[in-house]
């Protein structure tokens, strides 16, 4: 008998006893153990440094500042039918006679700083409104004169209230007291850009006098001012910039801050003001490029119903 037909016949007997036979082991498929099977690791070649793991670097980086925003200007706004019933310039009232002697006003100032190469005046853009005595126009002229070139198409104006000891420009265009050139003058820290207001008037800028100080006629004077005029004539050569001043026959600091500019305006008050005294101012001003005088209050014909009108007259040196 077989080896096999002896194991088949014992396993008949122990079913018929009753015992459970084993059930035999499970051979692995080539298929199995074709999955299972690893490849060897690979040692690494002679005098070769195995690579160190990698492992992930996480940078932490602070987190940085918003951009401050750029400074702006404060706005203010003009009341125009105020100023336009106080004789003022502006730009949404009808064609009147003062709107067109301005015109005439401000058309050789325009030409004088809008001037090139050898003929250029220096600070050409640098207008200075003075006068002999208080009372004579000069800050009426200014804030007409400063109307009126607004509304060029070709240049932006900066108002200045030069006259630091009695400002005008407050009352006579409704500004709030708030800081302005003196504070530019004792502060180093100050920009003009705080200071400076926007208007209702696209092109017209404001310059206030500032916060009152005990030396303020002495600032006019001082090398903190002529910097600050020698960087408003180069920053903006568009800007015309137009000085409402002290007048020159009262301080000193007048006389001192017409030698920095380009053009000076001497108001005179027709029927008022001495011969003598524009003489006198006159002399005070010789250094000066261009000087022009403007004659302020004069008897006009009835047919602009004004009872104030202008002459106009300038020279170059004496």
């Amino acid at each position: 008998m077989s080896v096999i037909e002896q194991a088949a016949k014992r396993l008949e007997q122990l079913q018929r006893a009753g015992v459970a036979a084993p059930a035999p082991a499970p051979q692995p498929t080539a298929q199995t153990a074709t999955t299972e099977a690893q490849p060897a690791p690979v040692p690494p070649p002679k005098n070769e440094v195995s690579p160190a793991p990698v492992t992930s670097l996480r940078v932490e980086v602070p987190p940085q500042p918003a951009p401050e925003a750029a400074p702006t200007s404060r706005k203010v706004e003009l009341d125009l039918a105020r100023l336009a019933a106080a004789g003022i310039v502006t730009p949404d009232a009808p064609r009147s006679r003062a709107a067109d002697e301005f015109r005439v006003i401000k058309r050789p100032l325009l030409e004088n700083a809008s001037l090139q190469g050898d003929s250029a005046i220096q600070h050409g853009n640098l207008v200075f409104i003075t006068s002999a005595l208080p009372g004579e126009g000069k800050s009426f002229t200014s804030v007409n004169l400063a109307m009126s070139i607004a509304m060029e198409l070709d240049h932006t104006v900066l108002l200045v209230d030069a006259d630091v000891a009695r400002p005008s420009l407050p009352r006579m265009l409704g500004l709030p007291e708030t800081r302005g050139l003196l504070d530019l003058l004792v502060d180093g820290s100050v920009e003009v850009s705080d200071v400076l207001l926007r208007t209702n008037i696209e092109k017209l800028s404001i310059l206030p006098s500032g916060t009152k100080h005990a030396r303020a006629t002495e600032l006019l004077a001082s090398t903190s001012m002529n910097r600050l005029l020698e960087d408003m004539a180069r920053r903006y050569p568009d800007r015309i910039i137009i000085f409402d001043s002290p007048p020159l026959l009262v301080t000193t600091e007048a006389r001192a801050l017409a030698t920095h500019m380009g053009q000076v305006v001497l108001v005179v008050s027709a029927d008022s003001t001495p011969q003598s005294v524009v003489t006198h101012a006159l002399s005070t001003i010789e250094s000066c490029p261009v000087k022009l005088m403007l004659l302020n209050k004069a008897r006009g014909s009835s047919h602009g119903g004004y009872g104030y009108g202008y002459g106009y007259g300038y020279g170059y040196g004496g």
